[in-house]
């Protein structure tokens, strides 16, 4: 990877939110991407324990200066879990480091529905779109099935897949929004023809942490689906 490109991979229970037994079972995973030179990155899907993953940016010596949202599930945001459970995310970030909020403006409405958020708190964006965190871009891939706005972003080497793509699976299609023939799409098409060099960074630790991409198209059966 490149000198200057910054990531950290952040399991729940494990790196942060540790002790909580319902975020160690969710097994999610937060992401910090940036700029080791400038000392800035972004954080993906912020949940859980903000101030235990804020803490972990500010030990390697970045500032956060945005988020991004890979979907509106409160598992990776915050909110509501199942009417059972209340998990901090993006209004505890604002709270305690205020920065931008990205998300593809097909999932603005789920991101305001479970966090409460308003339009203002929300910068919107379509696929190809990129957010930068220092001199290090990465790009919005729309990937719909999950969710509507479900998206990947494609940075340097890295391809952080939220619960769009697992190493051996992908996520479910049967909640609300979710859209069989849209991630059928996804996978096969939108996400299949990306380099096989590519290494991928899914949401949950669903089936192992990383691996490259070519790999998972090897050995994932939802991406040879016709």
């Amino acid at each position: 990877m490149d000198d200057t490109f910054y990531v950290r991979q952040l399991r729940a229970g494990r790196d942060f939110a540790l002790g909580n037994q319902a975020a160690g079972q969710m097994a999610n995973f937060v992401y910090l991407v940036g700029d080791k030179v400038k000392r800035e990155c972004v954080v993906i899907d912020p949940a859980w324990d903000v101030r235990g993953i804020l803490d972990a940016a500010k030990t390697d010596g970045m500032k956060v200066t945005g988020a991004l949202v890979t979907h509106y599930h409160p598992d990776h945001i915050g909110g509501s879990l199942f009417g059972k459970m209340h998990v901090e995310g993006l209004t505890t970030l604002l709270a305690l480091n205020p920065c931008p909020i990205h998300c593809h403006e097909a999932e603005a409405h789920g991101v305001k529905k479970v966090t409460s958020l308003s339009d203002s708190d929300l910068t919107k964006h379509v696929g190809g779109d990129k957010v930068s965190a220092g001199d290090v871009e990465l790009e919005f891939v729309h990937t719909p099935g999950h969710t509507p706005g479900s998206s990947c972003f494609r940075c340097k080497q890295a391809l952080v897949a939220g619960d769009t793509l697992f190493l051996t699976s992908c996520g479910r299609v049967d909640l609300p929004g979710g859209d069989p023939e849209e991630m059928r799409k996804s996978l096969t098409q939108r996400l299949m023809s990306l380099p096989d060099d590519l290494v991928v960074y899914p949401g949950h630790a669903y089936g192992g942490e990383s691996a490259p991409l070519g790999w998972v198209k090897q050995n994932n059966p939802m991406m040879r689906r016709t």
